[in-house]
């Protein structure tokens, strides 16, 4: 014989949508990075794909090199994002 533990059970889920009034900043903030960092990787990849691309169709073309992206971009694509949602 162990310990019991109680058994805990959720009667009500809910679910935030993007339009949902109830969402909390830190919520918001958090959609807003991941939504952010998907547009900057993205970006990155269409950025290397196009070098690989251009290196593979034309033999003479030098790649050049992608810069990685950084959290800052995220949060600058971020808070483009949070001005559209604050327009009315």
């Amino acid at each position: 014989m162990g310990i019991q533990m109680p058994h805990t059970h959720n009667t009500h889920t809910q679910e935030n949508k993007m339009g949902d009034s109830n969402k909390s900043g830190y919520q918001l903030r958090t959609d807003l990075l991941g939504m952010a960092t998907g547009i900057v990787v993205d970006r990155t990849n269409r950025l290397e794909n196009n070098e690989h691309f251009l290196a593979e169709n034309d033999k003479s073309y030098h790649r050049k090199p992608v810069t990685p992206y950084t959290a800052e971009d995220v949060i600058a694509e971020a808070e483009k994002l949070y001005e559209f949602v604050q327009k009315k």
